[in-house]
């Protein structure tokens, strides 16, 4: 039986992510800030699962002293860790120069710097174990610089994929049987999503329970990386990576 940790998993994309992913039999190690949703969640999954185990922390992930320390409680409460999503993220952020570089920063912090810590955390386990799988939940919008207020986002999101890649890179050959996955998801309904200008999103935004279920099939298939879901993204990916600069304004 897979033990999987998912960070974020309070509400949007973690909480259906953890919901699909017990449903298929894995077990669940839950973190969030808000450990009240993380205990609503708890009891909703094991009323519909009796048996399956579901462990629960409070975590800021951007306390890199207390992300490593987490994950070592949870990975000693269930036996082991054998997989890891780092999908705690923040979509905040404003055009740079005008005056709100603290959203920026905010973005910038949560989405990479914390993103880093919990690759480092995760890998910690995998190595000392030989074996695990790391899956890393970036953005469709890491494939190109973007403007105004997701320019901070989307280069955040970037950074993450891009840490995947060189960490992949590297286990290339390995004996390790550790696996990298790096999801980009399209427009997918999420509380982040509400608070976000939704431009261009409009009837390709995705349902949440859709969406989580094509990022789910890409993490069990144990894929290199994904657009999610796979229509309209992945030919929208070809699309957005080669676009002129004046066309990609367009479309975003």
């Amino acid at each position: 039986m897979t033990t999987t940790l998912i960070t974020g998993a309070s509400s949007g994309l973690g909480a259906e992510m953890a919901r699909q992913l017990a449903a298929r039999g894995e077990d669940l190690a839950l973190c969030a800030r808000r450990l009240d949703r993380l205990e609503a969640l708890r009891d909703e999954i094991t009323a519909r699962h009796p048996g399956r185990r579901v462990a629960l922390r409070a975590l800021d992930v951007t306390d890199a002293d207390a992300v490593p320390r987490v994950f070592d409680e949870l990975r000693t409460e269930l036996g082991g860790l054998d997989r890891v999503v780092v999908n705690a993220g923040l979509g905040k952020g404003a055009p740079l120069g005008t005056g709100r570089a603290d959203a920026n920063r905010e973005t910038a912090v949560t989405n990479f710097v914390a993103g880093l810590a919990q690759v480092e955390a995760a890998m910690t386990g995998f190595r000392a174990q030989a074996s695990g799988h790391l899956v890393v939940v970036s953005s469709i919008a890491a494939l190109r610089g973007l403007p105004g207020s997701t320019t901070a986002y989307a280069a955040s999101k970037a950074g993450i994929a891009h840490l995947a890649e060189g960490l992949r890179l590297e286990l290339l050959d390995t004996r390790d049987r550790i696996d990298v996955t790096v999801l980009f998801p399209g427009y997918i309904a999420s509380e982040m999503n509400d608070r976000a200008d939704g431009r261009g999103a409009g009837p390709m935004m995705a349902s949440t329970a859709r969406g989580v279920a094509s990022m789910v099939r890409a993490i069990e298939a144990r894929k290199a990386s994904a657009y999610v879901p796979g229509l309209p993204w992945a030919p929208l990916a070809v699309v957005l990576r080669h676009a002129p600069l004046r066309l990609l304004r367009r479309l975003v």
